[in-house]
């Protein structure tokens, strides 16, 4: 019987990833539904070649267009965010969540509900809600697994080991665009160096969060809440060839390390056959050709956003819904060139210090619509800083 899986985020990197593993065994799946964004022509091809029950975009002024491209296929079409919920609730077994931002959590939050499988690409879920993302799996009897590399290393890491013996956990960064520039030119860096990452083919918005160490900080977090642990335990070391993605380290002194090339597969692999391990088209590593590893420790002063996540960490309640929202509205002011690659993580800091009073709540309590309303009003209270 075939497995019933949706993709939601199938246009981007994440997406196409998922896609291509499920290409190279299409009977074994029955595609649900896929969403995307802008990206019409990718969402349109894809729908066709695996029989998507659903196609939706997030653009509801381009329902014309997907309806265009997929004429006389079959496949249902639809737009907009509303679209995108709906989608959530309809049966899969397993679900890819890979819509990028705060955008993926009600989605995410919707297939929980169903019963399915998460595989947990859109980190900002656990960031912005975590404690909400856990209650709903285990009220649903859903299972939620890590895609991160970062986190899906931990996972795998700790298979078969008692979490109390864990006395740290390394999560590796590659260091971005910017890791060898001098601190006083990040002034003058565009978006479009910016979104040149050393290692890995991704999107603009997450390269650009690469270099500015802001995808790392909700790494640090996304680890806090998934496996429950004490900030004072997670850690981050600049890892340039990005081979080791993560170390836990226990009380006896081991360190236990996923190592593996660069390459999103694996972890969508994993995921996606757990709890087997199967065979995937990933590149095997040689170890002598590799020659070395080199390790850094993070300058706070190149990147405080990461300083900036042991505080939201610290801090708990509905910090990390501002800290998102906050980072999210910065990251468009750079985009379009109204602030300096360097005021993003100032407008973030001035952003959580204005509204830590209102966000620090009882985390066991919040609910969807508290997560909302803290990411508007982060939101509007980032457009408020830019201003002045």
């Amino acid at each position: 019987m075939s497995r019933r899986i949706s993709i939601f985020g199938a246009t981007g990197s994440i997406g196409q990833s998922t896609i291509d593993l499920i290409a190279r065994d299409r009977d074994a799946y029955e595609v649900v539904a896929l969403t995307g964004g802008a990206n019409i022509d990718q969402l349109a091809r894809d729908a066709r070649a695996l029989g998507a029950g659903l196609a939706v975009t997030a653009h509801e002024d381009r329902l014309e267009d997907l309806r265009a491209a997929l004429a006389g296929s079959g496949v249902e079409v639809a737009a907009g965010r509303t679209a995108l919920v709906e989608a959530a609730t309809r049966p899969a077994d397993w679900v890819m969540s890979a819509i990028v931002g705060a955008a993926g959590l009600e989605p995410g939050l919707r297939a929980l509900q169903q019963g399915a499988t998460l595989a947990l690409a859109n980190k900002e879920s656990m960031v912005c809600a975590g404690p909400l993302m856990l209650a709903t799996a285990r009220e649903n009897k859903a299972r939620l697994l890590p895609v991160d590399s970062e986190h899906s290393a931990v996972f795998q890491a700790l298979i078969g080991e008692d979490l109390t013996a864990v006395e740290r956990v390394i999560i590796t960064a590659s260091g971005g665009a910017f890791r060898d520039w001098p601190v006083e030119d990040l002034e003058k860096a565009t978006p479009q160096q910016a979104a040149t990452h050393p290692n890995w083919a991704m999107g603009q918005r997450i390269t650009i969060d690469s270099a500015s160490m802001f995808n790392k900080a909700l790494e640090l977090i996304e680890t806090r809440e998934f496996f429950g642990l004490d900030p004072e335990k997670i850690e981050t070391v600049v890892h340039p060839e990005s081979m080791i993605h993560a170390l836990v380290g226990f009380n006896d002194g081991a360190l236990m390390a996923h190592v593996g090339p660069p390459d999103m597969r694996h972890a969508i692999g994993f995921a996606l056959h757990y709890p087997a391990r199967r065979a995937l088209p990933v590149e095997r590593l040689d170890l002598v050709k590799l020659g070395q590893l080199s390790f850094r420790a993070p300058c706070e002063t190149r990147w405080p956003a990461l300083r900036l996540a042991r505080e939201v960490m610290q801090a708990g309640g509905l910090m990390g819904a501002v800290f998102n929202a906050a980072k999210e509205s910065a990251l468009d002011a750079f985009i379009a060139g109204r602030i300096t690659f360097p005021r993003m993580a100032g407008v973030v800091e001035e952003v959580l210090t204005r509204l830590s009073s209102q966000a620090s709540h009882n985390a066991a309590g919040i609910t969807l619509d508290m997560v909302i309303a803290a990411d508007h009003l982060a939101r509007q209270e980032a457009r408020a800083v830019m201003s002045e």
